[in-house]
């Protein structure tokens, strides 16, 4: 398999921490792509039509996305663990998180996007204040939920800590830990991970 992906984005990194996690390394290869929304690549688009990373292109061709499709297809090819469980409140309450910490990570992207990509003139900052709301709404429900996280691992938390890192990555000012300090002491420990150290966005 071939995951085309970029190292920057907090999606990819949650494919990437999939794949430590599981032992899947020595079945995906890894291909750096360089797109945006105004110079879209055309080996991305020919494997996702909507030229978005991260894509998973499987032995027989066929391209696999969005991160949550190809998270739940990299779990199912292990016995176990299972980042998803099978059935119950509990698989419900994974899926949950996981859309939860996708919206952090989608909202905070939007953000960067509009503030750091496009040019001034054309700036909507209501909207991109907006954007950072929906951050905090997402980092005020998981700081809630945080107690419980404890040392288990699975698809919501993966997502969580992802999203945790891109804050830290695109937004060092935000000060999300002094204001969830409950979600900011469960990151510092899971954060510790190989899987999480391997896979840090540059610098």
């Amino acid at each position: 398999m071939k995951l085309l992906y970029s190292p920057a984005s907090p999606f990819v990194r949650k494919v990437l921490v999939f794949i430590k996690e599981l032992g899947l390394e020595d079945k995906v290869e890894l291909a750096k792509v360089t797109t945006t929304v105004v110079n879209q690549s055309a080996e991305l688009a020919a494997s996702n039509p909507v030229a978005k990373i991260p894509a998973l292109v499987l032995d027989n061709g066929k391209g696999l996305y969005d991160s949550r499709v190809i998270t739940a297809y990299l779990d199912s090819l292990v016995a176990s663990p299972s980042f998803y469980p099978a059935e119950g409140d509990a698989r419900w309450d994974v899926l949950a998180m996981e859309a939860l910490a996708d919206g952090l990570m989608d909202a905070a992207v939007n953000a960067r996007y509009e503030r750091g990509l496009r040019p001034a003139e054309k700036q909507w900052d209501d909207w991109a204040d907006g954007q950072i709301k929906k951050v905090h709404g997402a980092l005020k429900a998981l700081d809630g939920a945080a107690a419980s996280f404890g040392d288990r691992i699975d698809a919501g938390i993966v997502g969580a800590a992802c999203a945790c890192g891109y804050l830290d990555f695109r937004y060092p000012d935000i000060g999300w830990r002094e204001n969830y300090p409950a979600l900011g002491a469960w990151y510092a420990k899971f954060s510790e991970r190989k899987s999480m150290q391997e896979t840090q966005p540059p610098s």
